[in-house]
């Protein structure tokens, strides 16, 4: 199967233009031979401005899914253009909002996973299950942006049949404890075109793909599973963020990886041959869960704010 995987700049709140971008890499990957695409989280809405919004504001934007306009909208695409996609948006349902991404062909909705752990804006709710869904003969699964720092999500998902995991994310250039880790100056941005180093520089270094590649590679190694990894480029909302959008194989291996500063996809070939030679696979098959069940299914207080939310006073 070849998979693709998007990158682009979203207006905050402008589902019409995020919408219409969505479209025109979607036509550029059907176009270039993929058998599907993804993209980043909250892709049709855009995230980190939510993080202000009251509870109004942030319910006048969700959508309820799959009646919702934005998946309507999004089933449309993918009937015109005969390619499965995957994208983010604000789901409303019970009196609830959450961070959700789905999955749709022309047919209709395939699957749709809630972020377990949100924190962008204090009124969205966890979701509270793993999603694996079939998909052009694969088991994918969907862990969204913080999902995946915790590795049990990641082994849970492997171990409920994914071979392959989106994972769109809004990250990095962002504050941390980790040495080197903040926000990357607008100078860089503006100046791209006439000096494009010193931008990679910034974007590919510990605040951005050096940090990713201290443990992105690890998740799809250590679980023996192909990982889709999504990002926007440019800004969302305040921030900048490097893109770096990249497609991993189960050895940890960067197969295809986006290195603009524009709205890109990349494309590589995945093949289920590869799974079952890979360390993750022969790892999960040695284990002994009756030595650590119950040490790792203790009661335990989760915190899930980042540091720069926490900088911030939020």
């Amino acid at each position: 199967m070849k998979i693709s995987v998007a990158q682009f700049q979203p207006k905050d709140g402008d589902k019409t233009f995020n919408l219409s971008v969505i479209r025109k890499l979607s036509k550029k990957a059907k176009s270039n031979g993929a058998d599907l695409i993804s993209f980043h989280e909250m892709s049709i809405t855009a995230y980190t401005f939510t993080n202000d919004l009251s509870l109004k504001q942030i319910t006048d934007l969700a959508e309820k899914v799959p009646d919702g306009k934005s998946t309507q909208e999004l089933i449309r695409i993918s009937k015109a253009l005969n390619i499965p996609i995957l994208a983010g948006l604000v789901e409303k349902s019970d009196g609830k909002i959450y961070n959700t991404y789905i999955c749709v062909t022309g047919d209709g909705l395939v699957a749709k996973y809630r972020k377990i752990h949100p924190f962008i804006n204090k009124y969205m709710s966890a979701g509270d299950e793993y999603c694996v869904f079939d998909l052009l003969g694969w088991k994918c699964g969907i862990l969204i942006c913080y999902d995946n720092n915790v590795i049990e999500n990641v082994r849970a998902t492997s171990l409920l049949g994914a071979e392959l995991i989106f994972a769109p994310h809004v990250t990095g250039c962002t504050p941390s404890a980790m040495p080197h880790r903040d926000y990357v100056a607008d100078k860089y941005w503006q100046n791209r075109e006439n000096d494009p180093v010193s931008l990679r520089m910034e974007f590919d270094g510990p605040k951005g793909r050096r940090w990713l590649m201290r443990w992105l590679p690890a998740r799809a190694y250590d679980n023996g599973v192909y990982y889709a990894f999504t990002n926007p480029i440019g800004y969302d909302g305040k921030q900048l963020k490097n893109g770096n959008s990249m497609i991993i194989d189960p050895y940890g291996e960067v197969l295809s990886e986006i290195k603009s500063f524009e709205n890109e996809i990349t494309i590589s070939k995945i093949t289920k041959e590869k799974i079952q030679l890979s360390g993750g696979w022969r790892y999960k098959n040695a284990r002994r869960p009756e030595l650590y069940k119950d040490i790792i299914g203790r009661k335990h207080q989760s915190e899930t704010t980042p540091v720069w939310l926490k900088n911030d006073g939020s």
